[in-house]
């Protein structure tokens, strides 16, 4: 049987959506404190990983993320590494799983899907859909009107990650959000799909074969872009995608969109040029980054080195 690990971070009280992840049994919980997670902060059933231990893990590492922000869940990353997983999902204390959450996880499993090519050089999944009027955080905003679904054919994959979909609140960006302030109930009759093309996902709601963890790192210093070009980065570098039907239904905890927009800019501007330079080398993403996400990425990876 594969060890199967969650991991997230959190700064709030044990969520309604945690609560829940506690008590699908055949998946081990691993939950990243940060210095504003309250001090009483214990699991029913799980690991909590305090600012100590992670310090004392690795303080060089700690330093380069920084605190108070949710990149500190590439801790969980290297916990789950260290315990042997087989596949991590990475989600978010906001997203309530269904009951079926985690039956049906494609990830190292050949399989058919329907496969979208496209000449543009990303692929938008919430096209897809039934709320194709919306697009995926970290889309190239220039490309959404150019948008086009229309070759479609099978194939067989076998995935490297599946990032399922969301009901309720989608993984939308800011400006997305303030102009339609979506409830969203997504059709399962799309699902799963693949592209030809670098697509976004994120890490809310997102299974990852182990072997990419030594690729797949949540940039900090970025915004909200930390894993978004994580996405890109790992497609960029061979990993296989599917998109798969919703599993959760996200309450989404209370943003400033204003905030969020602002944290998002390094992508309106750059995303475009990120995945056309991508696609001729994966490590020209060092250019987009500052030197204390690079550095933090090297930090991350010596973990990896005798795996």
């Amino acid at each position: 049987m594969s060890k199967k690990v969650i991991v997230t971070t959190t700064i709030n009280p044990i969520t309604k959506a945690l609560h829940k992840f506690q008590s699908f049994t055949d998946w081990d919980l691993v939950v990243i404190g940060d210095k504003k997670t309250p001090a009483n902060y214990k699991l029913d059933r799980g690991l909590y990983v305090s600012c100590e231990m992670q310090e004392k893990y690795d303080k060089k590492l700690s330093d380069a993320i920084g605190w108070n922000c949710i990149q500190r869940r590439n801790f969980g990353l290297l916990w789950a590494h260290d315990m042997g997983a087989d596949i991590v999902a990475v989600i978010d204390d906001d997203n309530i799983p269904y009951d079926t959450w985690g039956s049906n996880v494609s990830v190292g499993k050949t399989l058919k899907v329907s496969y979208y090519k496209t000449d543009l050089p990303a692929f938008d999944p919430i096209g897809v859909t039934n709320e194709n009027h919306l697009w995926h955080r970290g889309y190239p905003l220039q490309l959404i009107p150019r948008r086009d679904y229309s070759h479609v054919e099978t194939t067989t994959i076998t995935p490297d990650v599946q990032a399922d979909f969301w009901n309720g609140d989608p993984d939308i960006d800011a400006i997305c959000r303030m102009e339609h302030r979506p409830e969203c109930q997504f059709d399962k009759k799309p699902f799963p799909f693949t592209s030809n093309q670098l697509s976004p996902f994120n890490s809310q709601n997102t299974f990852i074969r182990s072997s990419l963890l030594k690729d797949y790192f949540l940039f900090p210093h970025i915004g909200r872009m930390d894993d978004i070009w994580a996405a890109y980065y790992v497609q960029a570098k061979g990993a296989k995608v599917i998109y798969g039907a919703p599993t959760v239904y996200q309450e989404r905890n209370e943003h400033d969109l204003v905030v969020d927009m602002k944290k998002e800019y390094l992508g309106y501007e750059n995303n475009l040029k990120l995945v056309e330079d991508l696609k001729k080398d994966p490590e020209s993403i060092e250019k987009y980054l500052p030197e204390i996400s690079i550095t933090a990425f090297e930090l991350y990876r010596r973990h990896f080195r005798n795996a």
